[in-house]
């Protein structure tokens, strides 16, 4: 059975903007389109009023909001299958579950919450932590502009065939180049004259083998895709963000550990997912 891509919605304009850029997803990979919406029925009792003794009215809010969503989808891409669920379960408990059959999971960069200063809002956060499967986090204000390549984050090797093979399929379907950007800091401390820059450039080829080796490693067949290795000095959060500006998509690795119960997302994790000016996709590996 065909795994769907699954976007979660409840009405606001950045969902909104999650779902146009999920059914362009969908059509890309060639999977079904599942708009889910969650919410506590509670919260919606004093919504809208009840038309029918059978349906509340929470029940009418969340199809008039799936129901628009699904006729969105499918104006935007009349290719793609898209389907619709509705839970009375928590938003981000409710994706986390379907991200165990899902292909990959959509959330918006900010949901209704009332914490309007998260620039990546609680639920986001939350599916990004815990989700099994791929979750793509749509970030930048202009979601129509192509970008004009796919960023990959290469850290730890053990960590990056999985994010590296997620990249390159996203690379190639969209027909772009590969931009594979690894970060180093020097271990030495400032030292005069020419002997800085000695230790620059010996940390600098340093870091440009092992993205080599790293690369090399993921016994991945690149084949006729152009991939462009970009070794920077300093924090891979900056090297991340600043190769985002201008990119269609940024990946990132994200390390599941086992019987943790907390969040479980790095420091270049959340820097990339509250600030990053282009569509992020997080992928977990254990």
């Amino acid at each position: 059975m065909e795994r769907p891509l699954v976007v979660g919605v409840d009405g606001s304009d950045p969902s909104l903007s999650a779902l146009d850029w999920a059914a362009a997803e969908a059509a890309l990979h060639g999977v079904p389109l599942t708009v889910l919406y969650a919410s506590r029925w509670q919260r919606y009792e004093q919504r809208a009023p009840s038309f029918s003794v059978d349906r509340p009215a929470a029940r009418i809010y969340a199809e008039d909001i799936v129901g628009a969503a699904a006729e969105r989808a499918s104006r935007r891409v009349e290719s793609v299958k898209v389907s619709t669920e509705i839970t009375a379960e928590d938003p981000a408990t409710a994706l986390v579950r379907r991200s165990r059959e899902a292909s990959a999971l959509v959330v918006g960069s900010r949901g209704l919450g009332t914490l309007t200063g998260l620039l990546l809002g609680s639920v986001g956060l939350a599916v990004a932590a815990h989700a099994e499967s791929p979750v793509f986090v749509v970030r930048g204000t202009d979601l129509d502009a192509a970008g004009d390549s796919v960023i990959v984050g290469v850290g730890e090797p053990a960590a990056a065939a999985e994010t590296l093979a997620f990249a390159l399929r996203e690379a190639e379907l969209r027909k772009l180049p590969l931009t594979a950007v690894h970060a180093w800091r020097s271990s030495t401390p400032e030292l005069p004259g020419r002997r800085v820059a000695a230790v620059e450039t010996s940390g600098m080829q340093h870091a440009e083998t092992e993205l080599a080796e790293v690369l090399g490693q993921s016994g991945l067949d690149l084949g006729s895709l152009t991939v462009e290795r970009r070794v920077k000095e300093g924090s891979a959060r900056d090297a991340l963000l600043g190769a985002s500006s201008d990119a269609a998509l940024l990946v990132v690795g994200a390390r599941r550990r086992n019987g943790h119960a907390g969040m479980q997302l790095g420091s270049v994790n959340h820097a990339v997912l509250h600030h990053s000016a282009c569509p992020v996709a997080l992928v977990p590996h254990h």
